[in-house]
C-alpha cells in the first residue's frame, strides 16, 4: 500500500515536470541549451584557452614574421569578450527567470498541499476530541494543546507574524531581529 502511494507521488511529480518541459517555447529550449553549455566548467576552460591562444599568437606573431591581427592592447579581443559577457549574462538571466517562475509554482503547490494537510489534521484532532468526550470508558479532560491544535491556522496570520519579526526582509535590508513578544 505504501509503495502505491509512493508510486502515485512520483508519477504526480513527473507529470508536473513533464508539463513544465512541454510548456517551454522553442526559444526557451534554445536558451536553456546555451545556458547548459555556458554553465559547464569546460566552457570556462575553453574560454581561457581561446583567450590565451589569442593573446599568445598576437604577441608572438611578429617574432614569426607574421602580422598580429589584434595587437596589444587587444581591442578586438576586448570587444569580443564584452559581447560574449553580454550574451552570457542575458542567457543566464533568461534561464534564471524561467527557473524562478517554476520555483514559485512549486512553492504555491507546496503551500496549497500544506494548507490542505493542516485542514485534514485539524479535522482528525477534532474527531479524536469528540470521540474522547463521547466514549464512556475514556476519561474526559481538557487538553489545552489539543484545543490549540484543533484551531484552523490562517496563512495570513502566519505571514503577518513572520513580517512582524522581520523574517521576510532580504539579507541586505534586514534589521537586527527584535525579540518576539508572546
Amino acid at each position: 500500500m505504501a509503495d502505491d502511494s509512493l508510486d502515485q507521488n512520483i508519477d504526480s511529480v513527473l507529470e508536473v515536470r513533464k508539463r513544465e518541459l512541454e510548456q517551454r517555447t522553442p526559444t526557451q529550449r534554445f536558451v536553456e541549451r546555451i545556458s547548459g553549455i555556458i554553465g559547464r566548467p569546460l566552457y570556462l576552460a575553453a574560454l581561457f584557452v581561446a583567450v590565451a591562444g589569442w593573446i599568445g599568437y598576437n604577441l608572438l606573431a611578429p617574432g614569426w614574421h607574421r602580422t598580429a591581427f589584434d595587437p596589444a592592447p587587444f581591442a578586438l579581443l576586448e570587444g569580443i569578450l564584452s559581447l560574449a559577457a553580454l550574451i552570457t549574462t542575458t542567457v543566464v538571466l533568461i534561464a534564471q527567470n524561467r527557473l524562478t517562475r517554476i520555483e514559485q509554482q512549486h512553492a504555491h503547490i507546496a503551500l496549497q498541499v500544506n494548507l490542505i494537510t493542516e485542514q485534514k489534521v485539524t479535522k482528525v484532532i477534532n474527531l479524536l476530541e469528540e470521540l474522547r468526550r463521547d466514549l464512556p470508558m475514556v476519561k474526559d479532560r481538557f487538553d489545552a494543546q489539543a484545543a490549540s491544535f484543533a484551531q484552523k491556522t490562517d496563512a495570513l496570520d502566519v505571514l503577518t507574524a513572520i513580517e512582524e519579526v522581520g523574517l521576510t526582509k532580504g539579507p541586505l535590508e534586514s534589521d537586527p531581529v527584535p525579540p518576539r513578544q508572546p
